[in-house]
């Protein structure tokens, strides 16, 4: 017996032993994280990962990192990744104790109206306003990497890009769901019309390509290898600028010669919120995200959601009551602060508390009775994301998108560049939704050099001054709320970043009126929605959440497992 008691009590002490030198395992977890002490990059695409961490590895910090994963996207993963689309960076400086956004959002040209894509009888023009050159903004990306490197980056412009031009010149080989969605009769019916595109996607008869086989980009590699040489004037004043501007006027585009010279990049300060014990830094308009996020949280941390339990009937009503009040201010206060001034106090936390007075912890509030509220008395938009913490301290949020899945569908001839439709994201008629079912206001409305409202959220969440979470996501108007739940799985639910990325998720966008819903949650929790009167619409998944974690040392990474093929790479 006493042989026995000595044996077990070894045991718990080796157990002991070994849990105070490796913390970091969560044994009772069934969701792990990937974990570092270097650094760490997590991308919709592992080989674009890798291509920052490579970058970490040879003595680059995040800035360095995060150009470099962004240019590598815009060849591995075309849908998303871009050159011809735009943007927004939230980087934390560690040596200046500073956090900086970069707007690199698209400009609507010069000669935009906000008749734009209404036809003659006054109606909106679905086929103008995304599948026409009419719907390209001003590409920001490339203005945007570079502005980033070479005031935050350490390493030069040729040695971030030299990656991507490989990776376009000598191909990579394709993955299933690249296969597949080139396969797939939407995207092929749209970008097999274009010539460009076709070129570019499928074989010379027209066949498809399969998972496996290389894909090739000769022109997009000498496209970068020219911004490489020449930085952002090869782009908006050289030969590729000449190339957009000639398919532009032979297609029926507006953007001219001036508005890409004109273009520019605008540096912003950052929303700055509280949750708790936590600080929200996040991006200000022209991106919805980072108000409507905070105005959010502000709202929630008023109810007891920790204490209602993840996926809980009564925490999931909470949260939709909150989602309904924030996306009806969305719709009508939120537009490009360089034309629109949107109200500051959105996110006032008494504004928050005034909201909340109508809203019920029992009885839903129908949508046609939530309407914008007053916040002036209270004054003091497929996508992607990747994010990128160094071993240095700094932290770069990325969320940068063509708009739709492969933008427009229409390539720059010569270029093997995809243009982008961001034009839809503007209001094109009040009272009429967007291609994400968004309604907007006169806040919104088109106009030249304006930009279009976005809900892109690229986040850092700080803890003891720390930059603590490091996140965001892809999804249309359903970003906001999936960076919502994300931060509330680990800031109220205790959740591992793997386990808060990974748990099921819910959207509602004030109108329409429909709870939608993923798998996942359990069918008692579902019945009691029901029963309050929810109109549940089951839906496929929910955003892209790429994310990091720092707890002392250690860094902890997940990729969202709802894309195939996204990673976590590490120095």
């Amino acid at each position: 017996m006493k042989k026995i008691l000595i044996q077990i009590f070894s045991f718990l002490a080796l157990q002991g032993l070994l849990a105070n030198n490796l913390p970091i395992i969560e044994y009772g977890s069934i969701h792990h994280p990937v974990i570092d002490d270097d650094g760490m990059v997590v991308s919709q695409r592992m080989i674009a990962s890798e291509v920052g961490a490579d970058i970490l590895r040879k003595g680059g910090n995040a800035v360095d990192a995060a150009v470099a994963t962004g240019l590598a996207l815009a060849v591995v993963l075309p849908r998303a990744g871009n050159i011809g689309g735009g943007g927004f960076m939230v980087v934390y400086l560690k040596d200046q104790n500073k956090t900086l956004t970069i707007d690199y959002r698209e400009k609507a040209p010069s000669a935009a109206h906000r008749d734009l894509f209404l036809n003659e009888e006054g109606e909106y023009d679905r086929k103008k306003a995304q599948f026409s050159l009419l719907s390209a903004g001003v590409p920001g990306s490339v203005a945007g990497f570079h502005h980033a490197l070479i005031n935050y980056g350490t390493l030069s412009w040729q040695e971030v890009i030299q990656p991507s031009i490989e990776l376009a010149e000598k191909g990579f080989l394709i993955p299933h769901d690249l296969a597949n969605t080139l396969a797939s009769k939407r995207y092929r019916e749209r970008l097999s019309s274009d010539p460009a595109a076709s070129k570019v996607f499928y074989k010379d008869d027209g066949s498809l390509y399969s998972a496996g086989e290389l894909l090739i980009q000769k022109d997009l590699a000498l496209t970068l290898k020219q911004i490489s040489e020449q930085g952002p004037d090869a782009f908006y004043k050289g030969k590729i600028a000449k190339l957009i501007v000639r398919e532009m006027e032979k297609n029926g585009g507006l953007i001219t010669l001036d508005d890409l010279e004109n273009y520019n990049i605008v540096e912003r300060d950052p929303v700055v919120g509280t949750y708790k014990d936590f600080k929200i830094v996040s991006m200000p308009p022209s991106s919805s995200g980072g108000t409507h996020l905070i105005q959010m949280l502000n709202m929630l941390e008023e109810f007891p959601i920790k204490d209602m339990g993840f996926g809980s009937s009564d925490s999931i009503h909470i949260m939709v009551e909150v989602m309904k009040r924030a996306y009806a201010d969305r719709s009508k206060y939120l537009g490009d602060s360089d034309f629109y001034k949107v109200p500051s106090s959105l996110t006032n936390k008494d504004y928050a508390k005034s909201l909340n007075k109508d809203i019920s912890r029992e009885v839903i509030t129908p949508s046609s009775e939530v309407s914008s509220g007053n916040p002036y008395p209270f004054e003091s938009p497929d996508t992607t994301h990747f994010s990128v913490m160094d071993a240095y301290g700094n932290a770069v949020s990325n969320t940068y998108t063509l708009n739709f899945s492969y933008g427009s569908g229409k390539m720059i001839p010569g270029t093997g560049m995809l243009i982008n439709n961001e034009m839809d994201d503007f209001s094109s008629k009040p009272g009429t939704p967007n291609g994400y079912g968004l309604l907007g206001s006169e806040a919104n409305a088109i106009e030249g050099n304006k930009r279009p409202l976005s809900s892109m959220t690229p986040t850092i969440i700080f803890k003891n001054d720390e930059p603590y979470m490091v996140f965001g996501s892809p999804g249309g108007s359903r970003i906001i709320t999936t960076v919502l739940q994300v931060a509330l799985n680990v800031m109220d639910h205790d959740m591992n970043i793997a386990q808060a990325v990974h748990s099921p998720r819910i959207h509602h966008q004030w109108l329409p009126d429909v709870l939608m819903i993923e798998k996942g949650f359990g069918s008692d929790t579902e019945k009691l929605l029901k029963q309050k009167g929810y109109r549940l619409y089951p839906s496929s998944t929910m955003g892209s959440v790429q994310a990091i974690m720092r707890e002392g040392s250690y860094f902890y990474g997940s990729a969202d497992p709802r894309r195939p093929n996204a990673g976590v790479a590490t120095p």
